[in-house]
């Protein structure tokens, strides 16, 4: 429990999908075990993605922080892989708690990744996942996937795909499944649906899967005092090392730029790989380092990517 600061009440915004809320719930609940006498308010943003129940790029992200900047609200809860690179001015990312699972995992009706017959159809809303799968099994169908977690789990029931791929920390925290050792996941309609949690060497996660950004103003230093309470330390180590390798190569969520660190004491290694868009080529690299560089080794791994060629991969994307 920590001393409460002059503020009495905080505004904590977030967008209005289950996901969004259900990762806001656990930050609410964080900030009330540090400080129980905190009056705190969620504050429901609509953003044009959710409105128009597609993906608006940067739009979830975007309306948060003109929220913020209206000083509608105090503290924006993103998910880290959405937050751009670029910084806003007059905000801060305050904290980075600790991070859920960052892999990703096939969500089928009964069947591992390698059972599956040639010409399954596997769902992703990813460039990222498609292409490093693809490398993995060509026999496959690869079709686009949108919509939140509920909707995308749905269409898999109702048949229109054989398989779908989610990231695992979204499910954890919908409450669906309790990593790593849940094989199966049950939906509220009793639906039964079988898991395969894929390890970092078959894909790599996008940088920043798994981890939460809290955000908020610069000159709200009362705001940022609470929130530097929830900040972990390794979690945000492996993701600035992440994020300054996706800003050192110029790339967004719509580029397929896969990067994973992991922290262990003092250390830290970062793995990151660029493909083109089949997965018939892919340049992967690692480098290791202490944690207090994590952002120099982040950018130095980029222009060692780019030294083997994968500014021209990246074209491709864009």
């Amino acid at each position: 429990m920590s001393r409460l600061p002059h503020r009495g009440n905080l505004r904590v915004g977030t967008r209005g999908s289950a996901l969004a809320q259900a990762q806001t719930a656990s930050v609410v609940q964080a900030l009330r075990e540090q400080y129980p006498d905190l009056r705190i308010e969620t504050v429901v943003i609509r953003t044009s993605g959710d409105r128009q129940q597609r993906e608006v790029v940067g739009a979830f992200v975007r309306e948060l922080q003109e929220a913020l900047r209206q000083e509608q609200i105090d503290v924006a809860v993103h998910s880290l892989k959405d937050l751009p690179t670029q910084h806003v001015e007059g905000l801060t990312l305050a904290a980075v708690p600790p991070r859920a699972d960052a892999r990703d995992v096939l969500v089928s009706r009964a069947m591992t990744f390698s059972e599956m017959p040639e010409g399954s159809r596997v769902g992703t809303g990813s460039l990222r996942r498609s292409a490093q799968l693809r490398r993995l099994r060509h026999d496959l169908r690869y079709l686009p996937l949108m919509g939140n977690v509920d909707t995308r789990i749905r269409k898999l029931r109702e048949g229109a795909y054989d398989a779908i791929v989610l990231a695992a920390a979204g499910l954890q925290r919908l409450g669906f499944l309790q990593m790593p050792e849940d094989t199966s996941l049950t939906t509220p309609e009793g639906y039964e649906l079988s898991l395969y949690l894929f390890d970092t060497e078959q894909v790599l996660p996008a940088p920043g899967q798994g981890a939460l950004a809290l955000e908020c103003r610069m000159d709200d230093t009362t705001t940022v005092e609470m929130l530097q309470k929830l900040d972990h330390l390794p979690s945000r180590q492996a993701v600035t090392a992440e994020r300054a390798l996706l800003h050192a190569l110029g790339g967004g969520c719509r580029v397929p730029i896969a990067a994973y660190a992991e922290v262990h004491a003092d250390d830290l290694i970062l793995n990151a790989l660029v493909t083109d868009p089949d997965g018939h080529e892919v340049i992967r690299d690692a480098i290791a380092g202490r944690t207090a560089e994590a952002e120099m080794l982040g950018a130095t791994l980029a222009k060692q990517l780019l030294a083997r060629g994968a500014s021209r991969l990246l074209e491709v994307w864009r």
